[in-house]
């Protein structure tokens, strides 16, 4: 027997307010048809303007992922959290969640990869129960973008894309003896290449400038919100999201005709109509989006994914699934999950 690592349970947790494509374009210039026509997104869901974190909605999305999985905070071992939009610069998001759930001195550990921070997360949570450092892993993916956004016409092809969320997952050892047919995380391959780091990014507040972590124009530049050169993202991510995946099929022997389901990163609708296409995958039941609903929600899209296809049926025991995402910095990944 190989002792190897298993989903549990998951579970996800979106605010209650919609924020729908007409009420975008009530603030900005804008049009359903646009945002549609872009990106596929019909609406998002976004915390209110209070005090609500981003821990908050982690420690929803935790909660009911132990629920499925039958477990307690007393059992965990470890916490990964996989975000950009932390609750403060420092500490980790981690340890506020840790907090909230009330499992002190479990070691706590922030994920900051973007879009790709929940497959990176995932693939150190493996790693550590493969190793015997844990038997049962809490992994959090979990933003408020609402906050950060620019919602103005200067920020509208970015601000319409983002949704607020968290996604969750209790990962734990198991022993295998079939592969082929035993729940278990296969392998994960995971990339970045940080030249392309201001394509998509946010420049301020920043350690870069002095005294004051930003220059005398930061504001009138609006650095303190995300920007993106939607062109080049696009180019990178329809040829690094197949070639990962592809990676992760090629590394344990299998072809895309074996996936009986694929569960992309949700940047944009396109995108991902795209990567399907370049890995040749003939039946479109197989490719399961959320963006319509939910928009970008980061870190938290492929946990949410996994969600909502257990919701819906689309997703099994014993099913081979395929995980791959890419984002800022730039970071790419991928990982075979038999269900």
């Amino acid at each position: 027997m190989t002792r190897r690592t298993r989903f549990l349970g998951v579970g996800s947790y979106v605010p209650e307010r919609i924020v729908t494509n007409d009420d975008m374009a009530q603030w900005m210039d804008t049009s359903d048809e646009w945002i549609q026509s872009r990106s596929g997104i019909e609406q998002r869901h976004w915390v209110e303007p209070d005090n609500t974190t981003t821990s908050d909605l982690g420690l929803e999305a935790a909660n009911k992922a132990m629920a499925a999985s039958g477990v307690t905070p007393a059992d965990l071992d470890m916490i990964l959290f996989a975000t950009l939009s932390p609750d403060h610069e420092f500490p980790g998001t981690a340890c506020f969640l840790q907090a909230k759930l009330g499992c002190p001195e479990i070691p706590a550990i922030d994920v900051r990869q973007q879009c790709s921070g929940f497959v990176y997360a995932l693939a150190q949570a493996d790693m550590f129960i493969r190793g015997g450092m844990a038997d049962t892993i809490l992994v959090v993916g979990a933003e408020i973008h609402s906050k950060g956004m620019d919602v103005s016409d200067d920020g509208r092809d970015i601000t319409v894309l983002f949704g607020d969320g968290a996604g969750a997952a209790v990962l734990q050892a198991t022993e295998v003896n079939d592969p082929a047919e035993q729940a278990h995380i296969y392998s994960s391959h995971l990339h970045a290449d940080g030249t392309y780091a201001k394509e998509l990014w946010t420049e301020g507040p920043s350690m870069t400038f002095a005294p004051n972590r930003w220059d005398n124009d930061w504001l009138e530049r609006k650095a303190q919100y995300p920007h993106m050169n939607g062109k080049t993202v696009f180019k990178h991510a329809v040829t690094r999201m197949p070639e990962v995946a592809l990676e992760a099929l090629d590394a344990n022997g299998y072809t895309v005709d074996d996936v009986d389901l694929w569960i992309f990163h949700q940047a944009n609708l396109r995108i991902n109509y795209v990567a399907a296409k370049q890995l040749g995958i003939e039946d479109d039941d197989k490719v399961f989006n959320t963006i319509q609903q939910f928009g970008n929600t980061t870190a938290a899209t492929i946990p949410i994914g996994l969600d909502e296809a257990l919701k819906a049926g689309k997703l099994e025991p014993g099913m081979l699934v395929c995980i791959a995402a890419f984002g800022a910095g730039f970071t790419w990944a991928s990982s075979l999950v038999r269900w």
